[in-house]
This record gives C-alpha cells, sequence and structure tokens, in this order.
C-alpha cells in the first residue's frame, strides 16, 4: 500500500497520483513472487485491473518454488458486479478467481463462470470473511497470498487477524481533503504492533516493510 504524509492511500480515488517509478518496482516484485493477487471489486473498477503477467526475470524462482507462470488475481465480491469483458476475464494467463459468499445470486454466479472465472465461496452470507478467503486460497494452493486492497478490504483483514506482513511506501506528499486511509472499516479492540523489518528510500519516497509481532 501507499500513503501520503497526512495519511491518505490515495487521490482522485486512485494510488497511481502518489506512488513513484521506484514503488512501482517493489510493487511488481511482490507480484512476481506471490501465488495469488487479493483485491477487493471496487478497486478493480477503479483502477482498471488487468491480468498478471509473466515476467522473464521471475521465472526461475517461481518454477523453483513450484508456481505457475505467473499470480492468479483472486477479486473479492459481494454481488459479482463486475465487467466480465474485461481482459482480466477474457484473457488472463491463470484463471481469474472471484471469492464471495455462499448467499450470492446465482445469476451473477453462472454469468462469471460462463466469462470463464472460477468462483470459490468464502462466506456463508452474502459477503466474504477474510479467515474463510485465506483457508480457502491455500485449499487451492495459494499461500502465499499478495492483498492490493482497497482500504476496506484491507480493513477487514486487518480486523480479522489474518495480515501477517505489510508493505508500505510513505509518499512525501501532503494531499489533505477526505480520501481514504489505507485500511477502513472495523476497528479492532486492542492496536496490533507489527515489526519494522526494513525500510529504503529514494528520492523522499520511504519503502518499509512490517511483520506481525
Amino acid at each position: 500500500m501507499v500513503s501520503t504524509l497526512d495519511g491518505a492511500a490515495q487521490h482522485d480515488g486512485k494510488s497511481q497520483p502518489i506512488s513513484t517509478a521506484a514503488d512501482m518496482r517493489i510493487f511488481g516484485t511482490l507480484r512476481g513472487l506471490a501465488d495469488v493477487v487479493v483485491v477487493g471489486a471496487e478497486t478493480v473498477r477503479q483502477e482498471g485491473y488487468r491480468p498478471a503477467r509473466a515476467r522473464a526475470e521471475f521465472t526461475a524462482a517461481r518454477e523453483a518454488a513450484g508456481q505457475g507462470p505467473a499470480p492468479a488475481i483472486a477479486i473479492v465480491s459481494a454481488s459479482l458486479d463486475l465487467d466480465f469483458s474485461l481482459p482480466l476475464f477474457t484473457s488472463p494467463l491463470v484463471p481469474t478467481l472471484i471469492l464471495t459468499g455462499a448467499a450470492a445470486a446465482p445469476d451473477r454466479v453462472a454469468t462469471a463462470e460462463k466469462a470463464g472465472a472460477r468462483v470459490v465461496v468464502a462466506g456463508d452470507g452474502v459477503g466474504v470473511e477474510p479467515v474463510r478467503a485465506v483457508q480457502a486460497l491455500a485449499d487451492l494452493g495459494f499461500s502465499r497470498l499478495l492483498t492490493e486492497g482497497g482500504p476496506r478490504l484491507l480493513g477487514q483483514f486487518v480486523a480479522a487477524g489474518v495480515l501477517d506482513e505489510l508493505c508500505l511506501t510513505v509518499a512525501p506528499m501532503l494531499t489533505a481533503g477526505d480520501a481514504q486511509r489505507i485500511a477502513g472499516g472495523p476497528s479492532v479492540a486492542v492496536p496490533q504492533r507489527f515489526a519494522l523489518v526494513s525500510l529504503l528510500e529514494e528520492e523522499g519516497f520511504l519503502f518499509s516493510r512490517y511483520q506481525r509481532t
């Protein structure tokens, strides 16, 4: 995730304006090592998500780890209100997954599956339960999960206690306004403590990596 000095995770609804080339290099490396990229449906719509691509510089590492050529994209969506004509569904290197609840509308599930997506139930109701989502992906062989947000999804993962690591870029920018923080939604009873593992700097941007203690 990326955040400005005053806590904004977006500018005009997107993260790109507060990012930088080095941030995108780290973003690409994390994707290059992941089994699956977990992302909320609203972020897919706002950021114009595309399928993950195979990258030659990660081929050997992925083969050694028993991974496929590129990570799958797993979209968290209660409504399955998605544009199935997008490349994310029409031309992914590996089939796109949709995490949803058992009470999802059957016609939307059928439409998703007809478009080539794999629908995975990870909740008893309409929505997705983070613990169930992590377990469902693990059952499919996906144990290295990269969660790219948005803030509401990340907040749900934090509240459920299933976030093990956070890679946070701090941008040397001030935006004011009412943009979301990197995590929103339900709060935790006791703030979770993470340990700083590494900290890098380039052109005033700080690239931090924290792990749960």
